[in-house]
């Protein structure tokens, strides 16, 4: 019997789909390539690099189209049909951000942002949890620049509103904030589902998020999936139909999307 819509799943990697501590999904990947299987698209959107989420992909052993550095640029998505593109940037290079950063943001607001990049090895594995190869990936970005921000929560509204006045945003992660153009999760999101919509009018979308830059794209699209997030107070979120798991990822990840499949009737 043939599905009665396309169904495609959008979702965070780190603390939604990998292990928040140590990067790993071993106990889904069968589950992952079976929905794969099934004709179901799953598309990573993440705060992650491009390098980190090509490695993500060959651990997996499937092709897969992605949107890497929080919306910044799509990729493969000649994966699902061979007349779309394979990448679309939607980012300014960091190298303008940067630049836009320092004419924009006063002396003492910067001096409160500690970027990741200037940070010795020891210092940077002690923030993002990484070291050797999965490091040097992290930090090969093209588009956002992580930071830890030093400031109250008064000085971290004024940047906010700073960088949103200058069409640059702060995007908040599990462990850093991140600098990026003006463009983020949910802006991709529709845009890969603009050009779905070329060849296929009824489709379902699931997202699958723990964090705040994943609240956007939950609330945009049909069935939201929070997987647990002890760092994260949930019951301040308002969100119709979410589903929420009793259980962190990698597994908290496999919960959600059954019971979104429930859901679906799929």
């Amino acid at each position: 019997m043939s599905k009665k819509f396309s169904l495609i799943i959008f979702t965070d990697l780190d603390g939604s789909l990998l292990n928040r501590d140590n990067f790993r999904f071993d106990e889904i990947k069968d589950y992952i390539k079976s929905l794969i299987d099934e004709g179901i698209i799953i598309i990573p959107n993440t705060s992650k690099t491009e390098k980190e989420i090509e490695e993500f992909i060959k651990e997996l052993g499937s092709n897969l189209p992605y949107i890497s550095e929080n919306g910044s640029s799509i990729h493969g998505l000649n994966l699902i049909n061979a007349n779309f593109p394979n990448k679309i940037v939607l980012s300014r290079d960091k190298k303008e951000l940067i630049e836009i950063f320092n004419s924009e943001v006063p002396e003492n607001l910067k001096a409160k942002c500690k970027f990741i990049y200037k940070m010795n090895s020891k210092q940077q594995t002690n923030i993002l949890g990484l070291q050797d190869n999965h490091l040097k990936n992290a930090l090969n970005r093209k588009y956002t620049i992580p930071f830890l921000f030093e400031g109250d929560k008064k000085e971290k509204n004024k940047l906010f509103n700073i960088l949103k006045s200058s069409s640059l945003t702060m995007q908040e992660g599990g462990r850093v904030l991140n600098l990026g153009d003006n463009t983020d999760k949910v802006k991709s999101m529709n845009q890969v589902l603009k050009i779905y919509k070329k060849i296929e009018n009824k489709i379902k979308v699931i997202a699958v998020g723990d964090n705040f830059n994943d609240l956007d794209m939950l609330r945009n699209c049909d069935i939201p999936c929070l997987v647990f997030n002890d760092q994260f107070k949930q019951d301040q979120i308002n969100i119709n139909n979410l589903i929420v798991s009793n259980k962190p990822s990698p597994e908290g990840w496999a919960d959600v999307i059954k019971t979104a499949l429930v859901k679906l009737d799929y």
